[in-house]
């Protein structure tokens, strides 16, 4: 269990904080944390991986105060931080089997471990490879296989399928839901498609703030009959970009088929159509998310 209270960051010289009073209780499963860039996913993963401190507030892992005893989170952490680093003269083997050694990790349990990740994030056949000479989505998986190395009870990924092709996000997230038995997992992203098919709860923040933690469905069923669909011409997108939160666009022969997301009807011919989960991030945060 992690039990997160009035967590706020301010740093120095800016202007609002980055985090504000935020609280919420994370128990098995995937906690997805939604929002846009700037909301305060990277300060929040960054306080729970014990990499910052907060300004105020704190955490509990298992009962436990992670601030003042931030050895007990570190024990049981996986964490993949949104701007991860590689040794570019180890090869990926290598490389693991050196972080495998510093979270305690030795002899054949250590050689089967770093096996066992190269394989699962289909690395196995780069493993004599130099990290120098991976491309950004290869240093992504490395990445993956390193906060799953030592077995974590608490799992952290910042943005873990920046760079990932739809092939390695599909197999990324089959991943995640195989593994997140017995296990709090955070994943921080504003890839709403990457939280369907795993997420059993969301937190949506905006400006550090929460602003609702809930399953997917409770996030469905706030959005029903506030999603539209209508076909509008080419000429007229502009605008209606402009003036409506939209969430999808089809290119038709007769125009554009506009998805959108509003209190009511907006555009003439308009239809009611079943929300995605997309649609309804868009109504947590009040339209206030445009297709821009």
């Amino acid at each position: 269990m992690l039990e997160i209270r009035s967590l706020s960051k301010l740093y120095p010289g800016a202007a609002s904080p980055a985090l504000s009073d935020f609280s919420l209780s994370a128990g098995e499963g995937v906690l997805g944390l939604l929002g846009p860039n700037g909301a305060g996913k990277t300060t929040l993963m960054s306080i729970l991986a014990t990499v910052t401190r907060p300004t105020s507030g704190t955490f509990l892992w298992e009962g436990k105060d992670g601030l003042s005893s931030p050895l007990s989170v570190r024990r049981e952490l996986g964490f993949l931080p949104q701007d991860f680093g590689v040794y570019e003269r180890l090869t990926a083997r290598e490389f693991l089997t050196y972080l495998g050694r510093l979270k305690g990790l030795s002899g054949a349990d250590l050689s089967k471990r770093v096996s066992t990740m190269l394989e699962l994030v289909n690395l196995h056949h780069a493993a004599g490879r130099r990290l120098g000479g991976f491309s950004g989505g290869m240093r992504q998986r490395v990445g993956i296989a390193q906060a799953l190395l030592g077995d974590p009870k608490l799992l952290i990924v910042d943005e873990p399928t920046v760079g990932l092709d739809p092939e390695e996000r599909v197999r990324f997230r089959n991943l995640l839901s195989e593994i997140a038995q017995g296990r709090v997992v955070f994943l921080s992203t504003h890839i709403v498609s990457d939280l369907e098919a795993v997420a059993s709860t969301i937190a949506v923040i905006r400006a550090g703030r929460l602003v609702l933690h809930a399953p997917p469905e409770e996030l469905l069923r706030r959005a029903a009959g506030r999603v539209f669909r209508a076909n509008v011409a080419s000429s007229e997108l502009p605008r209606i970009q402009r003036e409506l939160a939209v969430s999808g666009l089809l290119r038709r022969a007769d125009g554009v088929q506009v998805r959108y997301v509003a209190e009511k009807p907006m555009i003439p011919s308009s239809e009611p159509v079943e929300p995605t989960l997309e649609d309804a991030y868009l109504v947590t945060n009040g339209g206030e998310v445009r297709a821009a």
